[in-house]
């Protein structure tokens, strides 16, 4: 049985995100309304409350993220003013010390609070809308990842921690445009497991957040046909979680409905491992073949962005789970497993990387905003424009499976249909 619980008239406008921290105690809210909440978790009464709210923007937030609690309890917040926020939670009476003359516009939220959330650095690189924001795993240090509009992919590494005032940019690079690694392998979209379903959608379903801030701006970059607005397109980032393979990032931009996997690395400029395209030259893609690409362009469906992506916590599995979610419904389970050791490429000491997708479910029948995996990449869920998130979960012989769904209206169908679901994927 699922258990949930509704908390109203959270902001004033439309939500653009939440974000837990890393113990789940709290989480951060942002939306249209320019306003970033931090709510804290009672365990006692397992009431959710308002810890401190504030204005952090000039224009709507796209996206907020948490760091490691090893480096202190830090936000950082993405705006459609083109900027990124770094944000650090003091006492009330040393951020009055530090910053006395902008008490008014990051003051606590009535309730009490003794703390308050004070603006470390502002990132002024992007030439575009910030979409999306996440900080890098705690090995790799304080960095964190942001694309935007303009396309760019952009890696901040923190110089001063104790201050959090000074960000470096180690890394500014066109995703569209990224070169592929050598010899780089292609991926199979055949189904790894029998989840496709046969439904399809006449168009795609432009979310909340691109219908209330369509700009009129230029034609994006990308294969004629396929749209020209901000509203069609989807910038999403994803970091992977595991050492081993050094700094790697799952990357969407515009309107290709693809996801690079981008190596990030000291020694020569970001390069792409591998991409991730369930079109039917996606084959052709990967490969680096513009001229094949080209030619069966006609004849493909037209793709539709990818709006959101989600790298799995890896947990011992020698392959990588990457889940995406895009404007024609569709939740996409991806299946990476990176070479052996003895597939190295000599030349450009890369990896050869395959992939396939392990399922591909379009109930939602609109456009997916977000999804998330649970702290061990077993179970998925996802939120759609239909008003549901749903929970995707593999059964012993890993076959990926519906195990619930829960919305803000439930009938009594729904919830039987969602208990007889969540049982036939348990454990």
């Amino acid at each position: 049985m699922i258990q949930t619980g509704l908390i109203q008239n959270v902001h004033d406008d439309l939500l653009t995100d939440v974000s837990y921290d890393f113990y789940g105690l709290h989480f951060a809210t942002c939306s249209l309304d320019q306003k970033i909440k931090v709510w804290s978790l009672d365990e006692s009464t397992g009431i959710w409350s308002v810890e401190d709210e504030w204005k952090a923007h000039d224009a709507a937030i796209s996206k907020v993220s948490w760091a490691h609690p090893e480096f202190g309890t830090i936000l950082a917040s993405a705006s459609f003013d083109r900027t990124v926020k770094i944000w650090e939670q003091t006492t009330y009476a040393a951020a009055m010390e530090l910053q006395p003359n902008t008490f008014s516009a990051t003051q606590p939220a009535t309730g009490g609070s003794s703390s308050r959330w004070s603006e470390r650095a502002t990132l002024v690189d992007a030439r575009g809308t910030v979409r999306a924001v996440e900080f890098a795993p705690h090995h790799f240090g304080l960095k964190l990842a942001t694309i935007s509009t303009d396309n760019h992919l952009r890696i901040y590494e923190c110089i001063e921690q104790s201050s959090l005032a000074t960000w470096q940019l180690s890394e500014e690079v066109d995703v569209t445009s990224l070169p592929i690694a050598s010899h780089p392998s292609s991926h199979s979209v055949a189904l790894g497991t029998p989840t496709h379903t046969s439904a399809t959608l006449d168009g795609a379903s432009a979310s909340l957040v691109a219908q209330a801030l369509q700009q009129s701006q230029g034609s994006l970059q990308g294969r004629g046909g396929l749209g020209n607005r901000e509203a069609d397109g989807g910038w999403c980032i994803s970091w992977c979680k595991e050492r081993y393979w050094g700094e790697v990032i799952a990357a969407g931009s515009g309107i290709s409905g693809t996801i690079k996997i981008v190596q990030i690395s000291p020694s020569r400029r970001p390069t792409t491992l591998l991409t991730l395209d369930p079109s039917p030259t996606g084959k052709l893609l990967a490969e680096g073949n513009t001229a094949g690409a080209a030619q069966g362009e006609s004849d493909a469906p037209t793709p539709y962005a990818v709006t959101t992506v989600a790298w799995a916590p890896s947990c011992g599995r020698s392959y990588h789970l990457i889940a995406t979610g895009s404007r024609d419904g569709h939740v996409r389970i991806w299946k990476v497993k990176p070479a052996e050791e003895n597939d190295m490429d000599d030349d450009s000491g890369g990896t050869k990387w395959t992939a396939s997708i392990a399922a591909d479910f379009d109930n939602h029948r609109s456009a997916v905003g977000r999804v998330e995996w649970n702290i061990t990449g077993t179970v998925l869920s996802s939120a759609g424009n239909d008003g549901r998130v749903r929970l995707w979960k593999a059964t012993i012989g890993g076959v990926w499976r519906s195990a619930g769904s829960i919305g803000v209206e439930q009938t009594e169908d729904e919830d039987a249909n969602m208990d007889e679901n969540a049982a036939g994927v348990a454990d």
